[in-house]
């Protein structure tokens, strides 16, 4: 017998949320383990909120949402928004009520800025690596860093100068401006749009552009990411950073470091050795116009033994890392201004590409 397109629909559902989502659709073990987590923060929340007052957004909501905006690409909050107002598994896994109203995109953002104002990202970040399921993947003693690029979202014709000199753009919506023999740099100028962006290239033969530096620290045994921080993209800032990163682990033990060439600097080898951290770093190698190459810092005492070879192709993983962030996480050009926020996005699409990893990860170990 053929079925009718009846176009009413009843008045009443009696089908739970919890039962339109699959039991095993990819993000059960994934909410789980984020669950997990911010149950950690409980008492961090707490210490954010007044006890006054009307209730806002519950904070485990805006971080779920969050991740699932990293999770599906999803380019803005306007839409972020839209998907979790007729999206079921999008509600589910934001725990939000089939029945509730969605939030205004805006007051969504608000109540998130005030998380990540609070650091609350990297906290995350370090509650989830210290999951007992999480910490049993994680090598404790060989690790990798680098760092990359994140264009800033400010255009060159807002890099002005400090003085308040120059010749503003043309008219219109996107008006010309001709920067032909003006020579700009950080001490001179500054973004009107973004202040905290700074202009930078990181290897010759490249534009320069309006960026920030990400930073992660990586464990070579599954290449997770076990810690994360963005800064002013600066010649020194990754190997400031790594020391940054290193020191928040507080543990005393010796372990190695692979890096890549630009890491190749006497004075930060030095400073690996005083924390007890074997520099396995990439020898600079380049050769001057006379024929003669860069002095080294990283000699036969390193280079001799098997686990720097090694370390040498793990710590390429970390590239891996910085493809996803930037592609499915949309962090290629970033949406926000200003440094602390830009920090907490970067920490958040890390949090996001390690949970994508790690339901696999955890059923591939033994019981």
């Amino acid at each position: 017998m053929r079925g009718r397109d009846d176009r009413e629909e009843g008045l009443f559902s009696y089908v739970r949320l919890e039962d339109r989502v699959p039991s095993d659709h990819p993000l059960r073990p994934i909410r789980k383990l984020a669950d997990e987590a911010l149950g950690e923060l409980n008492e961090r929340f707490e210490a954010l909120y007044s006890r006054m007052g009307r209730p806002s957004i519950p904070p485990e909501m805006l971080l779920r949402a969050t991740l699932l905006q990293a999770f599906f690409s999803v380019r803005s909050e306007r839409l972020l928004m839209e998907q979790i107002d007729y999206n079921l598994l999008f509600r589910w896994f934001v725990g939000l009520p089939i029945d509730a109203a969605v939030w205004h995109p805006t007051v969504f953002t608000h109540n998130r800025d005030r998380l990540m104002e609070a650091d609350v990202a990297h906290a995350f970040l370090g509650a989830l690596m210290r999951l007992r399921q999480v910490k049993r993947l994680l090598s404790s003693d060989h690790f990798s860093v680098d760092g990359t690029l994140i264009d800033a979202w400010a255009s060159m014709k807002s890099f002005r100068p400090k003085d308040g000199s120059g010749e503003p753009p043309g008219p219109g919506r996107n008006g010309e401006r001709d920067f032909r023999k003006e020579k700009r740099s950080n001490e001179t100028h500054v973004s009107t749009t973004d202040p905290d962006a700074r202009l930078y290239k990181k290897s010759d033969g490249q534009p320069s552009r309006l960026c920030f530096m990400g930073h992660v620290l990586m464990e070579n045994r599954n290449g997770l990411a076990v810690d994360a921080t963005l800064t002013h993209a600066t010649g020194t800032a990754e190997r400031e950073a790594a020391l940054a990163m290193l020191d928040r682990r507080g543990a005393r033990r010796r372990i190695t470091l692979g890096a890549d060439k630009a890491y190749d600097v006497e004075k930060f080898v030095g400073d690996l050795r005083e924390r007890e951290v074997t520099p396995h770093i990439a020898v600079q190698g380049v050769v001057s116009k006379t024929g003669k190459p860069r002095k080294t810092a990283i000699d036969g005492r390193t280079t001799r033994h098997p686990g720097y070879a090694i370390s040498q192709r793990c710590r390429k993983r970390i590239e891996e890392v910085f493809g996803w962030v930037k592609k499915p996480g949309g962090l290629a050009k970033v949406k926000l201004w200003g440094r602390r926020k830009v920090d907490a996005a970067f920490t958040f699409t890390v949090i996001a590409y390690n949970l994508i990893r790690l339901p696999k990860l955890i059923a591939g170990q033994p019981a």
